[in-house]
C-alpha cells in the first residue's frame, strides 16, 4: 500500500516545529540524541485507523497510539462530551467528595467486572493503578493481622509501569538499573513464552501447569507469610504478546487462594476490547482480586486509570477508622470520567468487542502468512494484540546479537516501517519483536495492508543481517 497524502495538514511550519521539539520537548522512552540531525516525527491528526503527520502523509496506526485508541481516531462525540463536561464541572477531587461522572463510571466498571469486583479506585494512568494495587495489597494484609505479607511476584520481561513500586514489579532489568535501589520485595518467575519454553515446549497444557507452579515454588521459597500479591497480565506485552497456556490462570488462582495471596490482573493494555471482552480475565475464565486498567477506558481522549477491587479485599477498609491513605489529584477527573462513559457507550452501540471476536482469527491468519519469511520465528497473541518475533535462524531460534539489534531493529526496521506507512513497535525488550495492536475498528482490508507493508520491510531487513 502506498501511503497517501492529505492536503489539510500544512507542512509550512514542520521544520520549525521539529527544532522546537528537539529544544524543549523531552520525549518519553526516547534516545534524544537520535534527533540531533534528524526531524522529529510529528503527528497532527487522526481519523479512524489512520494518523497523519505534519507533511500530510497518512500512516496505519498499527499500535492504537500506545494500545490506547481502541475506538479509533476522530470520534467527535468524545470531544464534544469533554467540552460539555468541562463547561459544567471541569474539576473536583474525589478526596472525601464525589461527583456524578465518577459515580456513574465506577458503577459501570463494577457492572462489567467479574465476580465481586465492585469497588473502583480511580487513578490517572496504568502505572498509578499498579502502584495503587501493591499499596492496597500491603495494607489489606496488615489490616487482617498479616504484617509480614508485603512481597509481590510478577513475571520475567513483564512491564507494569514506571512509578517506583510499579517499576519494581516490572521484569525488565535494563529499565530498572538506572533507578535502583527500588522498592524491596518484588520477585520474578518465568513468563508464558512457549516459543522459548525451557520445558514442555510441545505441550501447552503441561507448559501452562509448569509455568503456574513456578509461582507456587516462589511463594514457598519466600515464605507464604511474606507474599502479598501476584501481578500478571492476561497477555503479557513486553517480550511480544505472550498468551496464557490452557489452564494457566485457573492453576494460579488455586495457588493464590491456597496461600492467601491476592491475584492482580494487570489489564492496562488488555482491557476494553483489546482481546474482544471488556475485561481480559473474562476471556480466560478467571476472577482476580483486583484489576488494574487504563488506556482504552477512554480510547485515549482523556487520561484515566483505575484499580478495581473485590468486595472481600475492600471490606476491612470500610470499617471504623481504617483509611487507605493514597490518592491522586486528577484521579477520577470529571472530564475523563465523562469521556469514559461516552467511550463505553460507543463500545456497546457499535459492538466493538464482538467485532474483535469475529475478526481476530482473520487477523492472526493474515499475520501468520509472514511465517514463510526466514526472519520470522513466531507469530503470537490474542484478539487485536499480536507480536512477531524475529530470528536469525528459524531452525535453532537463534536471536539477534546486540549489534544486530541496534543495526537492524533500530537502525532500519523502526524507521522503514514508519516510512512505509505503518506505525507500530519494533522492540527488543526480551527478544526482537514487532508488535501490532490496531484500533478495534480495523477490518480484513487493513490486516492485508499491514501484512503487505511488513512483508516488504522484513524482507529487506533479512538482507541486512
Amino acid at each position: 500500500m502506498t501511503p497517501s497524502s492529505d492536503s489539510s495538514a500544512s507542512p509550512v511550519s514542520s521544520d520549525a516545529s521539529s527544532k522546537t521539539a528537539r529544544d524543549h520537548l523531552w520525549m518519553h522512552f526516547t534516545r534524544m540524541s537520535s534527533y540531533e540531525n534528524a526531524p522529529v516525527p510529528t503527528i497532527v491528526r487522526g481519523e479512524g485507523t489512520y494518523i497523519y503527520d505534519d507533511h500530510g502523509k497518512r500512516y496505519i496506526d498499527g499500535l492504537s497510539g500506545l494500545f490506547v485508541v481502541n475506538a479509533g481516531h476522530g470520534r467527535h462525540e468524545l470531544a464534544e462530551t469533554a467540552y460539555k463536561q468541562a463547561q459544567e464541572l471541569a474539576f473536583f477531587p474525589i478526596w472525601s467528595y464525589a461527583h456524578p461522572k465518577a459515580i456513574e463510571l465506577a458503577e459501570r466498571l463494577a457492572q462489567y467486572a467479574p465476580g465481586d469486583l465492585n469497588k473502583v479506585f480511580f487513578t490517572t494512568g496504568g502505572g498509578e493503578a499498579v502502584e495503587t494495587a501493591w499499596k492496597l495489597a500491603k495494607q489489606y494484609h496488615k489490616l487482617n493481622g498479616n504484617h509480614t505479607k508485603y512481597k509481590v511476584i510478577s513475571r520475567a520481561v513483564a512491564y507494569h509501569g514506571t512509578p517506583q513500586g510499579a517499576l519494581s514489579i516490572t521484569g525488565l532489568p535494563a529499565l530498572k538499573a538506572p533507578f535502583e535501589p527500588l522498592v524491596p520485595g518484588a520477585r520474578k518467575v518465568p513468563n508464558t513464552n512457549i516459543y522459548r519454553a525451557p520445558i514442555h515446549g510441545d505441550d501447552p497444557v503441561a507448559f501452562g501447569r509448569w509455568a503456574a507452579d513456578q509461582i507456587e515454588q516462589q511463594i514457598l521459597f519466600e515464605g507464604p507469610d511474606t507474599v502479598a500479591a501476584v501481578f500478571l497480565e492476561p497477555v503479557q506485552n513486553a517480550g511480544g504478546c505472550f498468551p496464557p497456556p490452557p489452564g494457566y490462570f485457573q492453576r494460579v488462582r488455586e495457588i493464590c487462594d491456597q496461600y492467601d495471596v491476592l491475584l492482580v490482573s494487570d489489564e492496562v493494555i488488555c482491557a476494553f476490547g483489546r482481546l474482544g471482552t471488556m475485561f481480559a480475565c473474562d476471556k480466560f475464565d478467571f476472577v482476580p482480586d483486583m484489576i488494574t486498567c487504563a488506556k482504552g477506558m477512554t480510547s485515549g481522549y482523556s487520561p484515566i486509570g483505575a484499580c478495581i477491587v473485590s468486595d472481600r479485599v475492600a471490606e476491612p477498609f470500610y470499617k471504623g477508622s481504617n483509611t487507605f491513605l493514597h490518592g491522586y489529584t486528577f484521579g477520577g477527573h470529571p472530564v475523563s470520567a465523562a469521556v469514559g462513559l461516552a467511550n463505553l457507550d460507543i463500545f456497546e452501540r457499535e459492538g466493538l468487542n464482538q467485532h474483535v471476536l469475529d475478526n481476530e482469527a482473520r487477523f492472526f491468519e493474515t499475520l501468520s502468512r509472514l511465517n514463510d519469511l526466514p526472519i520470522v520465528g513466531d507469530v503470537r497473541g490474542n484478539g487485536y494484540f499480536y507480536g512477531i518475533e524475529l530470528v536469525k535462524d528459524k531452525a535453532t531460534k537463534e536471536t539477534f546479537t546486540d549489534e544486530e539489534t541496534e543495526r537492524v531493529l533500530y537502525g532500519f526496521l523502526s524507521k522503514e516501517l514508519y516510512a512505509s506507512g505503518l506505525y507500530c513497535r519494533a522492540d527488543d525488550r526480551g527478544d526482537p519483536v514487532v508488535q501490532l495492536a490496531p484500533p478495534l475498528t480495523a477490518d480484513a482490508a487493513l490486516f492485508d495492508d499491514i501484512e503487505a507493508i511488513l512483508r516488504g520491510v522484513l524482507t529487506e531487513a533479512w538482507k541486512k543481517l
